[in-house]
Protein backbone atom coordinates (compact mmCIF):
# COMPACT_ATOMS: atom_id res chain seq x y z
CA UNK A 1 0.00 0.00 0.00
CA UNK A 2 1.10 3.27 -0.90
CA UNK A 3 2.56 5.82 1.97
CA UNK A 4 1.03 8.46 3.09
CA UNK A 5 2.33 12.20 4.90
CA UNK A 6 2.20 14.04 6.52
CA UNK A 7 0.16 12.93 9.62
CA UNK A 8 -3.25 13.29 10.18
CA UNK A 9 -2.38 15.70 13.36
CA UNK A 10 -0.32 18.13 11.43
CA UNK A 11 -2.82 18.02 7.89
CA UNK A 12 -6.43 18.70 9.84
CA UNK A 13 -5.40 21.68 11.59
CA UNK A 14 -8.04 24.71 10.75
CA UNK A 15 -6.77 28.35 10.40
CA UNK A 16 -8.37 30.87 13.52
CA UNK A 17 -10.51 32.17 10.66
CA UNK A 18 -11.98 28.90 9.92
CA UNK A 19 -12.61 28.10 13.58
CA UNK A 20 -14.36 31.34 14.25
CA UNK A 21 -16.45 31.28 11.03
CA UNK A 22 -17.93 27.65 12.87
CA UNK A 23 -18.33 29.27 15.74
CA UNK A 24 -20.07 32.41 14.87
CA UNK A 25 -22.22 30.61 12.27
CA UNK A 26 -23.09 27.83 14.80
CA UNK A 27 -21.53 24.94 13.21
CA UNK A 28 -20.57 22.04 15.35
CA UNK A 29 -16.45 21.31 15.44
CA UNK A 30 -15.84 18.41 12.96
CA UNK A 31 -15.38 14.69 14.41
CA UNK A 32 -13.97 13.30 10.91
CA UNK A 33 -10.74 14.99 9.78
CA UNK A 34 -9.09 14.75 6.52
CA UNK A 35 -6.20 12.04 5.91
CA UNK A 36 -4.02 14.87 4.27
CA UNK A 37 -4.75 19.04 3.88
CA UNK A 38 -2.68 21.38 2.50
CA UNK A 39 -2.46 24.77 4.17
CA UNK A 40 -4.92 27.43 3.74
CA UNK A 41 -3.02 30.49 1.86
CA UNK A 42 -3.60 33.02 4.66
CA UNK A 43 -0.06 34.02 4.47
CA UNK A 44 -0.71 35.38 0.80
CA UNK A 45 0.36 39.10 0.14
CA UNK A 46 -3.09 40.94 1.16
CA UNK A 47 -5.37 37.94 2.53
CA UNK A 48 -8.30 38.33 3.83
CA UNK A 49 -10.90 35.63 4.96
CA UNK A 50 -14.13 36.89 3.69
CA UNK A 51 -17.18 35.75 5.72
CA UNK A 52 -19.78 37.11 3.54
CA UNK A 53 -18.60 34.91 0.09
CA UNK A 54 -18.88 31.89 2.37
CA UNK A 55 -22.39 32.78 2.81
CA UNK A 56 -23.31 33.75 -0.17
CA UNK A 57 -22.39 30.23 -1.56
CA UNK A 58 -23.82 28.27 1.62
CA UNK A 59 -26.84 30.22 1.02
CA UNK A 60 -26.92 29.44 -3.03
CA UNK A 61 -26.70 25.73 -1.87
CA UNK A 62 -30.08 25.97 0.22
CA UNK A 63 -31.61 26.56 -3.23
CA UNK A 64 -30.98 23.72 -4.58
CA UNK A 65 -32.39 20.43 -3.66
CA UNK A 66 -31.72 16.63 -3.83
CA UNK A 67 -33.21 14.60 -6.39
CA UNK A 68 -32.53 11.20 -5.14
CA UNK A 69 -32.60 8.67 -1.75
CA UNK A 70 -34.64 9.66 0.63
CA UNK A 71 -33.38 13.60 0.56
CA UNK A 72 -34.94 13.95 -2.58
CA UNK A 73 -37.04 17.27 -2.61
CA UNK A 74 -35.11 18.31 0.30
CA UNK A 75 -32.60 21.45 0.34
CA UNK A 76 -28.71 21.12 0.28
CA UNK A 77 -27.46 22.61 3.56
CA UNK A 78 -23.70 20.92 3.53
CA UNK A 79 -22.47 19.73 7.01
CA UNK A 80 -20.03 21.46 9.16
CA UNK A 81 -17.23 19.21 7.85
CA UNK A 82 -17.74 20.26 4.36
CA UNK A 83 -18.25 23.71 5.35
CA UNK A 84 -15.06 23.53 7.14
CA UNK A 85 -12.53 21.62 4.79
CA UNK A 86 -14.18 22.31 1.34
CA UNK A 87 -16.50 25.43 1.25
CA UNK A 88 -15.09 27.62 3.53
CA UNK A 89 -11.22 27.54 2.74
CA UNK A 90 -12.09 27.49 -1.10
CA UNK A 91 -14.58 30.51 -1.34
CA UNK A 92 -13.29 32.38 1.68
CA UNK A 93 -9.83 33.44 0.84
CA UNK A 94 -9.51 35.98 -1.30
CA UNK A 95 -6.70 38.47 -2.06
CA UNK A 96 -6.77 41.56 -4.37
CA UNK A 97 -5.70 41.10 -7.98
CA UNK A 98 -3.64 43.34 -10.30
CA UNK A 99 -6.43 45.81 -10.81
CA UNK A 100 -7.37 45.91 -6.56
CA UNK A 101 -10.74 43.82 -7.09
CA UNK A 102 -10.39 41.09 -4.36
CA UNK A 103 -11.00 37.70 -6.11
CA UNK A 104 -10.44 33.94 -4.67
CA UNK A 105 -7.19 32.78 -4.10
CA UNK A 106 -7.49 29.17 -4.47
CA UNK A 107 -7.92 28.10 -8.21
CA UNK A 108 -6.86 24.28 -8.21
CA UNK A 109 -8.96 21.95 -5.57
CA UNK A 110 -7.97 18.50 -5.15
CA UNK A 111 -10.85 16.21 -2.95
CA UNK A 112 -9.93 12.73 -2.42
CA UNK A 113 -12.75 10.12 -0.13
CA UNK A 114 -14.37 7.32 -0.56
CA UNK A 115 -17.57 6.22 -2.02
CA UNK A 116 -21.35 6.86 -0.60
CA UNK A 117 -19.71 10.44 0.58
CA UNK A 118 -21.99 12.27 -1.29
CA UNK A 119 -20.23 13.12 -4.27
CA UNK A 120 -22.30 13.17 -6.89
CA UNK A 121 -24.52 15.83 -5.42
CA UNK A 122 -20.80 17.85 -4.06
CA UNK A 123 -20.09 17.60 -8.07
CA UNK A 124 -23.55 18.35 -9.08
CA UNK A 125 -23.87 21.88 -6.60
CA UNK A 126 -20.43 23.14 -7.30
CA UNK A 127 -21.13 22.96 -11.09
CA UNK A 128 -24.58 24.95 -9.95
CA UNK A 129 -22.60 27.61 -8.25
CA UNK A 130 -19.74 28.24 -10.63
CA UNK A 131 -22.12 28.11 -13.21
CA UNK A 132 -24.72 30.47 -12.54
CA UNK A 133 -24.39 31.87 -8.69
CA UNK A 134 -20.23 33.40 -8.76
CA UNK A 135 -20.93 36.96 -10.03
CA UNK A 136 -19.37 35.68 -13.63
CA UNK A 137 -21.06 36.82 -16.79
CA UNK A 138 -21.22 34.05 -19.35
CA UNK A 139 -19.58 31.59 -17.61
CA UNK A 140 -18.67 28.41 -19.00
CA UNK A 141 -18.32 25.34 -16.26
CA UNK A 142 -16.87 22.06 -17.89
CA UNK A 143 -17.36 18.97 -16.27
CA UNK A 144 -14.87 16.29 -17.55
CA UNK A 145 -15.09 12.57 -17.74
CA UNK A 146 -12.45 9.49 -18.72
CA UNK A 147 -15.21 8.93 -21.49
CA UNK A 148 -18.31 8.96 -23.39
CA UNK A 149 -20.44 7.35 -20.88
CA UNK A 150 -19.00 8.05 -17.58
CA UNK A 151 -20.11 11.92 -19.25
CA UNK A 152 -23.24 10.78 -19.75
CA UNK A 153 -23.72 9.37 -16.36
CA UNK A 154 -21.99 12.35 -15.03
CA UNK A 155 -23.98 14.93 -16.66
CA UNK A 156 -27.81 13.40 -15.69
CA UNK A 157 -27.51 14.51 -12.13
CA UNK A 158 -26.53 18.21 -13.25
CA UNK A 159 -29.70 17.95 -15.59
CA UNK A 160 -32.23 16.72 -12.98
CA UNK A 161 -31.21 19.10 -10.32
CA UNK A 162 -31.48 21.88 -13.18
CA UNK A 163 -34.51 20.73 -14.05
CA UNK A 164 -35.72 20.10 -10.23
CA UNK A 165 -34.71 23.83 -9.38
CA UNK A 166 -37.61 26.50 -9.55
CA UNK A 167 -35.19 29.41 -8.73
CA UNK A 168 -32.72 28.29 -11.78
CA UNK A 169 -36.10 28.56 -14.08
CA UNK A 170 -36.99 31.81 -12.52
CA UNK A 171 -33.40 32.79 -13.30
CA UNK A 172 -34.05 31.71 -17.20
CA UNK A 173 -32.05 28.30 -16.75
CA UNK A 174 -32.88 26.02 -18.71
CA UNK A 175 -31.66 22.19 -19.07
CA UNK A 176 -31.32 19.94 -22.61
CA UNK A 177 -30.14 16.55 -23.01
CA UNK A 178 -26.29 17.82 -23.41
CA UNK A 179 -25.94 21.25 -21.54
CA UNK A 180 -27.77 23.75 -18.65
CA UNK A 181 -27.87 27.48 -20.54
CA UNK A 182 -28.92 30.62 -18.91
CA UNK A 183 -30.07 32.90 -21.39
CA UNK A 184 -29.84 36.06 -20.34
CA UNK A 185 -25.98 35.86 -20.71
CA UNK A 186 -24.78 32.35 -22.16
CA UNK A 187 -23.59 31.05 -19.03
CA UNK A 188 -23.37 27.20 -19.44
CA UNK A 189 -22.74 24.26 -17.61
CA UNK A 190 -21.83 20.52 -19.43
CA UNK A 191 -20.09 17.58 -19.23
CA UNK A 192 -17.28 16.22 -22.14
CA UNK A 193 -15.30 13.44 -22.54
CA UNK A 194 -12.34 14.45 -24.40
CA UNK A 195 -9.91 17.34 -25.33
CA UNK A 196 -12.03 17.38 -28.87
CA UNK A 197 -15.39 17.91 -27.02
CA UNK A 198 -14.25 21.41 -25.59
CA UNK A 199 -14.96 24.18 -28.11
CA UNK A 200 -11.95 25.70 -29.91
CA UNK A 201 -10.80 28.49 -27.72
CA UNK A 202 -12.73 27.08 -24.42
CA UNK A 203 -12.97 30.35 -21.86
CA UNK A 204 -13.34 28.11 -18.98
CA UNK A 205 -14.17 29.30 -15.96
CA UNK A 206 -15.31 26.54 -13.36
CA UNK A 207 -13.61 22.93 -14.41
CA UNK A 208 -14.90 19.78 -12.40
CA UNK A 209 -12.69 16.37 -12.77
CA UNK A 210 -14.70 13.48 -12.22
CA UNK A 211 -13.04 10.41 -10.61
CA UNK A 212 -9.65 11.19 -11.65
CA UNK A 213 -8.27 7.58 -11.05
CA UNK A 214 -10.08 6.38 -13.92
CA UNK A 215 -8.55 8.88 -16.33
CA UNK A 216 -5.59 7.35 -18.73
CA UNK A 217 -4.46 10.40 -19.83
CA UNK A 218 -3.70 14.03 -18.34
CA UNK A 219 -4.85 15.33 -21.87
CA UNK A 220 -8.33 16.45 -20.71
CA UNK A 221 -7.36 18.02 -17.29
CA UNK A 222 -4.68 19.85 -18.58
CA UNK A 223 -6.86 21.59 -21.58
CA UNK A 224 -9.89 21.98 -18.98
CA UNK A 225 -6.72 23.78 -16.74
CA UNK A 226 -4.97 26.01 -19.45
CA UNK A 227 -8.27 27.05 -20.66
CA UNK A 228 -8.61 29.20 -17.46
CA UNK A 229 -6.58 32.05 -18.49
CA UNK A 230 -8.72 34.66 -19.47
CA UNK A 231 -10.68 34.87 -15.99
CA UNK A 232 -10.53 36.63 -13.28
CA UNK A 233 -11.26 33.97 -10.01
CA UNK A 234 -11.07 30.76 -12.61
CA UNK A 235 -11.72 27.17 -10.09
CA UNK A 236 -10.74 23.51 -11.32
CA UNK A 237 -11.95 21.30 -9.02
CA UNK A 238 -10.60 17.38 -8.94
CA UNK A 239 -13.44 15.38 -6.96
CA UNK A 240 -12.11 11.71 -6.89
CA UNK A 241 -11.64 8.04 -4.93
CA UNK A 242 -8.73 6.31 -4.45
CA UNK A 243 -6.73 4.46 -7.13
CA UNK A 244 -5.12 1.15 -6.44
CA UNK A 245 -1.20 2.41 -5.99
CA UNK A 246 -0.07 3.14 -9.43
CA UNK A 247 2.94 4.98 -9.50
CA UNK A 248 2.53 6.76 -13.08
CA UNK A 249 -1.07 7.31 -13.52
CA UNK A 250 -2.59 10.70 -13.56
CA UNK A 251 -4.33 10.16 -10.49
CA UNK A 252 -0.89 9.35 -8.83
CA UNK A 253 0.99 12.79 -10.07
CA UNK A 254 -1.97 14.87 -8.74
CA UNK A 255 -2.08 13.23 -5.37
CA UNK A 256 1.50 13.21 -4.72
CA UNK A 257 1.22 17.07 -5.81
CA UNK A 258 -1.22 17.04 -2.64
CA UNK A 259 1.03 15.61 -0.64
CA UNK A 260 4.04 17.29 -0.93
CA UNK A 261 2.01 20.65 -0.62
CA UNK A 262 0.26 18.95 2.46
CA UNK A 263 4.02 18.25 3.87
CA UNK A 264 5.34 21.95 3.11
CA UNK A 265 7.73 20.23 0.65
CA UNK A 266 6.24 22.69 -1.86
CA UNK A 267 4.39 25.73 -1.64
CA UNK A 268 1.67 26.42 -3.80
CA UNK A 269 -1.34 28.69 -2.20
CA UNK A 270 -3.50 28.80 -5.35
CA UNK A 271 -3.50 25.02 -4.77
CA UNK A 272 -5.64 23.16 -2.44
CA UNK A 273 -6.69 19.36 -1.53
CA UNK A 274 -8.27 17.68 1.31
CA UNK A 275 -7.88 13.56 1.83
CA UNK A 276 -10.20 11.68 3.88
CA UNK A 277 -9.33 8.13 4.80
CA UNK A 278 -8.33 5.66 7.42
CA UNK A 279 -4.49 5.00 8.09
CA UNK A 280 -3.09 1.75 6.99
CA UNK A 281 -2.70 0.53 10.80
CA UNK A 282 -6.19 1.11 11.46
CA UNK A 283 -8.63 -1.82 11.93
CA UNK A 284 -10.86 -1.47 8.95
CA UNK A 285 -13.30 -3.39 10.17
CA UNK A 286 -13.90 -1.13 13.33
CA UNK A 287 -16.78 1.10 13.22
CA UNK A 288 -14.38 3.62 14.51
CA UNK A 289 -11.94 3.69 11.38
CA UNK A 290 -15.12 4.18 8.90
CA UNK A 291 -16.03 7.42 10.67
CA UNK A 292 -12.19 8.43 10.66
CA UNK A 293 -12.50 7.75 6.80
CA UNK A 294 -15.90 8.61 5.86
CA UNK A 295 -16.82 12.33 6.61
CA UNK A 296 -20.52 11.75 6.31
CA UNK A 297 -20.66 8.75 8.65
CA UNK A 298 -23.13 7.56 9.83
CA UNK A 299 -25.94 9.49 7.83
CA UNK A 300 -23.97 8.39 4.17
CA UNK A 301 -22.74 5.71 4.25
CA UNK A 302 -24.52 4.45 6.84
CA UNK A 303 -23.31 2.12 9.79
CA UNK A 304 -25.02 -1.44 8.03
CA UNK A 305 -24.07 -0.48 4.32
CA UNK A 306 -20.79 -0.51 5.93
CA UNK A 307 -21.06 -3.44 8.43
CA UNK A 308 -22.15 -5.30 5.05
CA UNK A 309 -19.32 -4.12 2.73
CA UNK A 310 -16.96 -5.01 5.24
CA UNK A 311 -18.27 -8.51 6.23
CA UNK A 312 -17.89 -9.17 2.50
CA UNK A 313 -14.53 -8.23 2.46
CA UNK A 314 -13.09 -10.71 5.04
CA UNK A 315 -14.01 -13.34 1.95
CA UNK A 316 -10.60 -12.71 0.83
CA UNK A 317 -7.33 -10.73 -0.31
CA UNK A 318 -8.74 -9.16 -3.48
CA UNK A 319 -12.16 -8.38 -1.80
CA UNK A 320 -10.64 -6.56 1.06
CA UNK A 321 -8.31 -4.47 -1.18
CA UNK A 322 -11.37 -3.17 -2.87
CA UNK A 323 -13.11 -3.02 0.85
CA UNK A 324 -9.89 -0.57 1.59
CA UNK A 325 -10.17 1.64 -1.53
CA UNK A 326 -13.71 2.33 -2.47
CA UNK A 327 -14.87 2.73 1.47
CA UNK A 328 -12.09 3.53 3.42
CA UNK A 329 -9.91 5.49 0.67
CA UNK A 330 -6.64 3.32 0.93
CA UNK A 331 -4.47 3.03 -2.09
CA UNK A 332 -4.24 -0.29 -1.42
CA UNK A 333 -2.18 -2.28 -4.33
CA UNK A 334 -3.43 -6.12 -3.96
CA UNK A 335 -6.62 -4.83 -5.54
CA UNK A 336 -5.64 -6.92 -8.90
CA UNK A 337 -2.05 -6.38 -9.81
CA UNK A 338 -0.85 -9.65 -10.56
CA UNK A 339 3.27 -8.81 -9.71
CA UNK A 340 4.08 -6.57 -6.85
CA UNK A 341 6.71 -3.97 -8.02
CA UNK A 342 9.31 -4.18 -5.14
CA UNK A 343 9.64 -7.98 -5.14
CA UNK A 344 9.28 -7.21 -9.31
CA UNK A 345 12.49 -4.44 -8.99
CA UNK A 346 14.58 -6.99 -6.68
CA UNK A 347 15.39 -9.15 -9.80
CA UNK A 348 16.56 -6.15 -12.01
CA UNK A 349 19.94 -7.93 -11.41
CA UNK A 350 22.49 -6.74 -14.80
CA UNK A 351 21.67 -8.27 -18.21
CA UNK A 352 24.47 -6.59 -20.52
CA UNK A 353 22.95 -7.53 -24.02
CA UNK A 354 26.80 -7.99 -25.20
CA UNK A 355 26.94 -10.73 -22.57
CA UNK A 356 23.98 -12.90 -24.17
CA UNK A 357 25.52 -13.40 -27.90
CA UNK A 358 25.22 -17.12 -28.61
CA UNK A 359 23.55 -17.94 -25.94
CA UNK A 360 20.31 -19.48 -26.42
CA UNK A 361 17.00 -17.59 -26.85
CA UNK A 362 13.31 -18.33 -27.09
CA UNK A 363 11.44 -15.05 -27.97
CA UNK A 364 7.89 -13.58 -28.24
CA UNK A 365 7.00 -11.08 -30.84
CA UNK A 366 3.74 -9.35 -29.76
CA UNK A 367 2.90 -7.12 -32.65
CA UNK A 368 -0.65 -5.55 -31.79
CA UNK A 369 -1.73 -2.38 -33.02
CA UNK A 370 0.48 -0.43 -36.57
CA UNK A 371 -0.44 2.45 -34.36
CA UNK A 372 0.96 1.89 -31.18
CA UNK A 373 3.40 0.53 -29.18
CA UNK A 374 5.27 -3.52 -30.97
CA UNK A 375 7.25 -5.39 -28.45
CA UNK A 376 9.85 -8.69 -28.58
CA UNK A 377 11.24 -10.37 -25.76
CA UNK A 378 14.21 -12.86 -26.13
CA UNK A 379 14.35 -15.35 -23.03
CA UNK A 380 17.84 -16.56 -22.20
CA UNK A 381 17.30 -19.73 -19.66
CA UNK A 382 20.27 -20.05 -17.74
CA UNK A 383 20.73 -23.38 -16.14
CA UNK A 384 23.90 -22.81 -14.04
CA UNK A 385 22.21 -20.17 -12.17
CA UNK A 386 18.91 -20.91 -12.46
CA UNK A 387 15.98 -18.41 -13.78
CA UNK A 388 16.43 -16.52 -17.17
CA UNK A 389 17.82 -12.98 -18.45
CA UNK A 390 15.20 -11.55 -20.13
CA UNK A 391 15.44 -8.55 -22.85
CA UNK A 392 12.75 -6.12 -24.52
CA UNK A 393 12.98 -4.53 -27.80
CA UNK A 394 9.82 -1.66 -28.06
CA UNK A 395 9.12 -0.29 -30.92
CA UNK A 396 6.35 2.62 -32.06
CA UNK A 397 5.71 5.22 -34.23
CA UNK A 398 7.00 8.52 -33.94
CA UNK A 399 3.44 10.13 -34.57
CA UNK A 400 2.17 7.86 -31.56
CA UNK A 401 4.93 9.43 -29.13
CA UNK A 402 2.66 12.54 -27.84
CA UNK A 403 0.01 10.49 -26.73
CA UNK A 404 2.20 7.71 -24.74
CA UNK A 405 4.08 11.32 -22.99
CA UNK A 406 0.61 11.84 -21.97
CA UNK A 407 -0.41 8.49 -20.49
CA UNK A 408 3.23 8.32 -18.79
CA UNK A 409 3.66 11.23 -17.57
CA UNK A 410 6.52 12.71 -19.71
CA UNK A 411 8.31 9.12 -18.94
CA UNK A 412 8.07 7.85 -22.70
CA UNK A 413 10.08 10.59 -24.13
CA UNK A 414 12.83 9.64 -21.86
CA UNK A 415 12.32 6.01 -22.46
CA UNK A 416 13.19 6.88 -26.40
CA UNK A 417 16.31 9.03 -25.62
CA UNK A 418 17.42 6.13 -23.26
CA UNK A 419 16.80 4.02 -26.65
CA UNK A 420 14.49 1.32 -24.48
CA UNK A 421 12.00 2.33 -27.34
CA UNK A 422 12.46 2.59 -30.98
CA UNK A 423 10.81 5.33 -33.03
CA UNK A 424 9.94 4.24 -36.16
CA UNK A 425 8.96 7.24 -39.10
CA UNK A 426 5.37 8.34 -39.66
CA UNK A 427 1.71 7.61 -38.26
CA UNK A 428 1.97 3.51 -38.39
CA UNK A 429 5.09 1.22 -37.19
CA UNK A 430 7.11 0.69 -39.56
CA UNK A 431 8.08 -3.26 -39.90
CA UNK A 432 10.69 -2.82 -42.14
CA UNK A 433 12.46 -1.99 -38.77
CA UNK A 434 11.23 -4.61 -36.35
CA UNK A 435 12.16 -7.02 -38.94
CA UNK A 436 15.76 -5.76 -39.52
CA UNK A 437 16.71 -5.81 -35.75
CA UNK A 438 14.79 -9.74 -35.63
CA UNK A 439 17.38 -10.80 -38.47
CA UNK A 440 20.63 -9.02 -36.73
CA UNK A 441 19.03 -11.14 -33.35
CA UNK A 442 19.02 -14.51 -35.23
CA UNK A 443 22.66 -13.90 -36.34
CA UNK A 444 23.99 -12.59 -32.45
CA UNK A 445 21.86 -15.11 -30.67
CA UNK A 446 21.45 -19.30 -30.53
CA UNK A 447 17.71 -18.57 -31.80
CA UNK A 448 15.91 -21.46 -30.95
CA UNK A 449 11.81 -20.34 -31.55
CA UNK A 450 10.05 -17.21 -31.65
CA UNK A 451 6.28 -17.18 -30.59
CA UNK A 452 3.66 -15.15 -32.06
CA UNK A 453 0.20 -14.94 -31.85
CA UNK A 454 -1.41 -16.38 -35.11
CA UNK A 455 -4.75 -13.92 -34.73
CA UNK A 456 -2.19 -11.14 -35.33
CA UNK A 457 0.01 -12.94 -38.16
CA UNK A 458 1.41 -9.87 -40.62
CA UNK A 459 3.28 -10.02 -43.36
CA UNK A 460 6.59 -9.93 -41.18
CA UNK A 461 5.78 -13.25 -39.75
CA UNK A 462 5.32 -14.86 -42.90
CA UNK A 463 8.57 -13.43 -44.49
CA UNK A 464 10.87 -14.41 -41.43
CA UNK A 465 9.27 -17.56 -41.50
CA UNK A 466 10.06 -18.16 -45.63
CA UNK A 467 13.58 -17.03 -44.65
CA UNK A 468 14.07 -20.04 -42.25
CA UNK A 469 13.64 -17.98 -38.75
CA UNK A 470 12.32 -20.65 -36.65
CA UNK A 471 8.88 -19.00 -35.97
CA UNK A 472 5.91 -20.99 -33.93
CA UNK A 473 2.39 -20.26 -33.27
CA UNK A 474 1.35 -19.57 -29.85
CA UNK A 475 -2.36 -19.04 -29.02
CA UNK A 476 -3.16 -16.57 -26.39
CA UNK A 477 -6.00 -18.94 -24.69
CA UNK A 478 -5.76 -19.52 -20.93
CA UNK A 479 -4.43 -23.12 -21.94
CA UNK A 480 -1.17 -21.81 -23.53
CA UNK A 481 -0.83 -18.69 -21.48
CA UNK A 482 -1.31 -20.04 -17.74
CA UNK A 483 2.16 -22.16 -17.47
CA UNK A 484 3.96 -19.27 -18.45
CA UNK A 485 2.77 -16.67 -16.81
CA UNK A 486 2.48 -18.17 -13.51
CA UNK A 487 6.27 -19.35 -13.97
CA UNK A 488 6.73 -15.75 -14.24
CA UNK A 489 5.09 -15.11 -10.88
CA UNK A 490 6.92 -18.13 -9.06
CA UNK A 491 10.14 -16.62 -10.56
CA UNK A 492 9.46 -13.31 -9.09
CA UNK A 493 8.44 -14.63 -5.95
CA UNK A 494 11.25 -16.90 -5.09
CA UNK A 495 14.03 -14.74 -6.85
CA UNK A 496 15.76 -12.35 -4.19
CA UNK A 497 18.50 -9.49 -5.09
CA UNK A 498 20.95 -11.70 -3.79
CA UNK A 499 19.69 -14.19 -6.32
CA UNK A 500 16.82 -12.85 -9.02
CA UNK A 501 15.28 -15.38 -10.85
CA UNK A 502 13.82 -13.57 -13.87
CA UNK A 503 16.85 -10.95 -14.35
CA UNK A 504 15.10 -8.09 -16.23
CA UNK A 505 17.50 -5.33 -15.88
CA UNK A 506 15.50 -3.09 -14.74
CA UNK A 507 14.05 -2.10 -18.00
CA UNK A 508 10.76 1.30 -17.32
CA UNK A 509 9.34 0.44 -19.97
CA UNK A 510 8.56 -3.65 -18.36
CA UNK A 511 8.17 -2.36 -14.85
CA UNK A 512 5.64 0.67 -16.26
CA UNK A 513 3.81 -3.09 -18.18
CA UNK A 514 4.25 -4.62 -14.61
CA UNK A 515 2.76 -1.88 -12.84
CA UNK A 516 -0.60 -2.03 -15.90
CA UNK A 517 -0.63 -5.79 -15.50
CA UNK A 518 -4.05 -6.98 -14.31
CA UNK A 519 -5.17 -10.53 -15.60
CA UNK A 520 -8.47 -12.71 -16.33
CA UNK A 521 -8.67 -15.98 -14.56
CA UNK A 522 -11.21 -18.70 -15.07
CA UNK A 523 -13.25 -21.21 -12.55
CA UNK A 524 -9.82 -23.62 -12.55
CA UNK A 525 -7.11 -21.19 -11.41
CA UNK A 526 -5.72 -20.23 -14.98
CA UNK A 527 -4.73 -16.97 -16.00
CA UNK A 528 -3.58 -14.80 -18.49
CA UNK A 529 -2.73 -11.41 -19.44
CA UNK A 530 -5.85 -9.43 -20.11
CA UNK A 531 -5.28 -5.98 -22.18
CA UNK A 532 -8.78 -5.46 -21.38
CA UNK A 533 -9.11 -4.46 -18.05
CA UNK A 534 -5.28 -3.91 -17.66
CA UNK A 535 -4.60 -0.51 -16.41
CA UNK A 536 -2.20 0.48 -19.59
CA UNK A 537 -0.64 -1.22 -21.72
CA UNK A 538 1.24 -5.00 -21.57
CA UNK A 539 2.40 -5.34 -24.71
CA UNK A 540 6.15 -6.42 -23.12
CA UNK A 541 4.07 -8.90 -20.55
CA UNK A 542 3.02 -10.52 -23.62
CA UNK A 543 5.59 -10.91 -25.75
CA UNK A 544 7.06 -12.71 -22.03
CA UNK A 545 4.82 -14.78 -21.33
CA UNK A 546 4.82 -15.83 -25.01
CA UNK A 547 8.30 -16.43 -25.37
CA UNK A 548 8.54 -18.01 -21.92
CA UNK A 549 5.84 -21.02 -23.01
CA UNK A 550 8.69 -22.21 -25.32
CA UNK A 551 11.20 -21.40 -22.93
CA UNK A 552 9.54 -23.79 -20.39
CA UNK A 553 9.44 -26.82 -23.15
CA UNK A 554 13.28 -26.95 -24.37
CA UNK A 555 15.49 -29.58 -22.94
CA UNK A 556 17.57 -28.04 -20.25
CA UNK A 557 20.64 -28.47 -21.03
CA UNK A 558 23.25 -31.77 -19.72
CA UNK A 559 26.68 -31.36 -18.60
CA UNK A 560 29.03 -32.98 -21.53
CA UNK A 561 30.71 -36.28 -20.60
CA UNK A 562 34.24 -37.08 -19.81
CA UNK A 563 34.54 -39.31 -22.14
CA UNK A 564 33.31 -37.15 -24.55
CA UNK A 565 35.77 -34.62 -23.20
CA UNK A 566 38.68 -36.74 -23.43
CA UNK A 567 37.68 -37.97 -26.83
CA UNK A 568 37.36 -41.62 -25.08
CA UNK A 569 36.49 -44.46 -26.68
CA UNK A 570 34.74 -47.61 -24.95
CA UNK A 571 35.18 -51.08 -27.14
Amino acid sequence: MAKRTPSRRLSAELSPEIDWYLSERGYEKPTCTPLIRTPEPRNVKGAIFDPERVDQKIAALAKLKHTKGKWAGQPIIPTSVQVAYIIAPIFGWVAPDDDGQYVRIIREVYIDMPRKAAKTTLVSALSMLLGFADGEQGAEVILGAASRDQANQAYKPLEQLARSSTVLAEAGVTATKKEIVRTSDGSVVKAVSSRGDLAHGANVHGGLIDELHVHKSPDLLEAIESGTGARSQPLVIIITTADDGQTTSVYAMRRALIEKVASRVLKAPSMYGVVFAAEESDDPFSPVTWAKANPLYPVTPSPQFMKAAADKAKAGPTELASFLRLHLGIRAKQDARFIDLTRWDRNASMVVEADLAGRKAFGGLDLGSTSDLTALCWVFPDDERGGYDVLWRFWMPEAALGKLDARTQRNASGWVKAGLIVLTPGDVTDYEFIGAQIRKDLDAFAVQQIGYDPWNATQLSIDLAGEGAPMVEVRQGMRSMSPPLKECERLVLKGTASTPLLRHGGNQVARWMTDNLRVAMDAAGNVKPDKRTSMDKIDGWSALVTAMAMAMAREPEQPASAYEDHGLLIV
